[in-house]
């Protein structure tokens, strides 16, 4: 697990030189029967916030699932942040100077 945690730190850093910014459109299916489903719960933190949660999970590892649910977060929501973050060079920045300050 701490292997994912900083192979996404990694991919999001390596993402923030590399990345041409691009425009994504995303979408989203809602379930229509009444079985039981796994739910990811979305968040709308910044990168600065990404960045800082990042660090906190790196200085902590056997803690993260913890600090992820104090934020409403699980593994798979925190890593779509973080791609997310990454498709945008400007977000990237501002996730790697938080994370560096941070750590």
């Amino acid at each position: 697990m701490k292997a994912n945690w900083i192979a996404a730190g990694a991919m999001a850093l390596v993402l923030l030189g590399g990345c041409k910014q691009k425009t994504t459109q995303e979408t989203v299916s809602t379930p229509t029967t009444t079985e039981k489903s796994s739910t990811t719960v979305v968040t709308n933190m910044t990168p600065e916030e990404l960045g800082q949660l990042g660090a906190e999970i790196k200085k902590k590892p056997g803690e993260a699932k913890r600090i992820l649910s104090e934020h409403g977060l699980d593994e798979q929501s925190f890593e779509k942040a973080i791609r997310k973050v990454s498709s945008n060079i400007e977000e990237s920045r501002r996730y790697a100077a938080a994370y560096k300050k941070a750590s």
